[in-house]
């Protein structure tokens, strides 16, 4: 009996193990359970939908993170508020109110976070500075550069825009939509391409991977450009759906961006990008802040309880051969 009790309990093991993404899903439901219940059972539609809105944001900078945390130990990226607040600028400056430049500010806004990227890599390779490090150093640059841009700056948004941001289809805010749209282009990339199949590589072990061949430092280039890029798309996002670009928009996923990559499952040592969890660890922070606040805890307390509540989550959603 005791035998037979142990193999459930290692094939539990090995099916947790192959769903790293199981602890924030289930971590998010309970929190939204716990909402709802709070709120006497009202509202639980539009809360989830106003979680899905808002975490839509969060989940489009995470990826970039997540890209860039795969490929190996010590690698993250400090510098996504400041391309979040220039892109937002930049943005609003191409669109200037007109319909008709929607497309053009969005891809401006892409094009000018993907050349965060290069720079930060720049100055992770050209100069030997830790990612860290460049990418925190690099970002002061960068917001010097959107506050001389967008300081003062009152652009709104194309009407056309700001409708688009507050659509919904079959009840679904449309954002969300299109941000899971990038996140299945995301799995895929990792999934069927060369690159996808490179930043895994390179994050288990880059001396391996180099000597099979593999480009390594081009492929940690094509993590931080992909990264950047996507903190622009948001910059631009979030300032249509803000009614106008703000220098602190993106100040929250500064650290908010790690937090949703660890606790959705990808391995902060490299090598196992979780995209799934993405979605479930973002919804997950959404619903802890409005559970809080929902039980009324002051703002000190709440940080304690999230800080608590996100270190269990970690812990529950980790493998005993990965702790």
């Amino acid at each position: 009996m005791k035998t037979h009790t142990v193999s459930h309990f290692a094939k539990w093991q090995r099916w947790r193990a192959g769903r790293p993404w199981l602890g924030s899903c289930l971590a998010a439901v309970l929190a939204w359970a716990a909402t709802v219940f709070s709120g006497q059972g009202q509202g639980s539609g539009e809360l989830l939908t106003v979680a899905l809105t808002f975490s839509a944001f969060t989940v489009l900078v995470s990826l970039g993170q997540m890209l860039v945390i795969s490929v190996g130990p010590g690698n993250a990226d400090l510098s996504i508020p400041s391309s979040i607040a220039l892109s937002g600028a930049v943005a609003m400056l191409v669109m200037d109110g007109s319909n008709a430049m929607i497309v053009p500010g969005i891809l401006a806004a892409v094009l000018v976070g993907a050349l965060v990227g290069v720079f930060n890599f720049s100055l992770i390779r050209v100069l030997s500075i830790p990612p860290i490090i460049a990418t925190l150093a690099g970002s002061l640059i960068v917001m010097s550069v959107a506050i001389a841009i967008g300081r003062g700056l009152k652009i709104k948004p194309p009407p056309l825009f700001s409708d688009f941001m507050a659509m919904r289809l079959f009840g679904i805010p449309l954002l969300a939509v299109v941000v899971l749209a990038v996140s299945i282009a995301i799995a895929l990339m990792l999934e069927r391409t060369v690159l996808g199949r490179s930043i895994e590589a390179v994050g288990q072990n880059d001396r391996a991977a180099g000597l099979a061949g593999m480009r390594v430092e081009l492929t940690r280039f094509w993590a931080y450009v992909i990264c950047a890029a996507l903190a622009g798309l948001a910059g631009a996002l979030i300032s249509g759906f803000s009614g106008g670009n703000s220098l602190d928009q993106g100040q929250e996923y500064i650290l908010l961006t790690i937090a949703v990559v660890v606790i959705g499952g990808t391995v902060v040592s490299g090598g196992a990008p979780c995209v799934p969890g993405i979605w479930s660890a973002a919804m997950f922070m959404f619903l802890l802040v409005a559970m809080l606040n929902a039980a009324g805890a002051g703002p000190g307390l709440r940080m304690l309880l999230t800080g608590l509540i996100i270190i269990g989550v970690i812990v529950a959603a980790s493998s005993p051969g990965k702790r």
